[in-house]
């Protein structure tokens, strides 16, 4: 299959919207909610468009999605900048077939590109390290939330991306965690 990824644009936000809720629909980790999510991270302050990316077929449907917000990682009166990765959403039928990982490697380099130097998930222990990710614990870096430690990952954007960083993520209130 043929595809493009590109920024997206308002008039994708429908066929995002239901393509993100088809992809998280049977997952048995999920709040079933992402759809709802991406919408509200779209009107936020930590919105960045140009990471906001679609993978479009060769017909123009989408395919997959993947949404990069800014957050940062706090540590008493430090403050870092970084990303979080959330969610990325495929199609099922188009599931297991790349599309998720083109997404990731095209958004790193946008990321890279905007200046960001860091990117932090939530996700599956077994998919995303082949993507560069390491556990956030490597890097002295913890969530405000109890989580498998082996789900919570980082990947350095750039060389040193993450040194001398250490603190807990602070996600904006759009992702509803206190």
């Amino acid at each position: 299959m043929k595809l493009t990824i590109r920024k997206e644009e308002e008039r994708d936000f429908q066929k995002v919207f239901q393509l993100t809720e088809e992809a998280f629909r049977d997952m048995e980790h999920s709040d079933h909610r992402e759809h709802f999510l991406v919408e509200k991270l779209r009107r936020s302050d930590t919105f960045i468009p140009e990471l906001s990316l679609v993978a479009e077929d060769e017909n123009g449907g989408i395919a997959g999605h993947i949404l990069f917000t800014k957050i940062t990682i706090e540590n008493g009166s430090e403050s870092y900048e970084s990303l979080a990765l959330a969610p990325v959403s495929v199609k099922p039928e188009f599931q297991n077939m790349g599309i998720g990982g083109a997404l990731i490697t095209f958004g790193h380099t946008v990321a890279k590109e905007l200046g960001y130097h860091s990117a932090i998930l939530i996700g599956h222990q077994n998919y995303y390290p082949k993507f560069g990710y390491e556990k956030t614990s490597n890097f002295g870096i913890s969530f405000p939330f109890e989580i498998p430690k082996e789900n919570g990952m980082a990947i350095e954007l750039i060389k040193d991306g993450l040194k001398n960083v250490k603190g807990v993520v602070k996600y904006p209130q759009e992702f509803g965690i206190d």
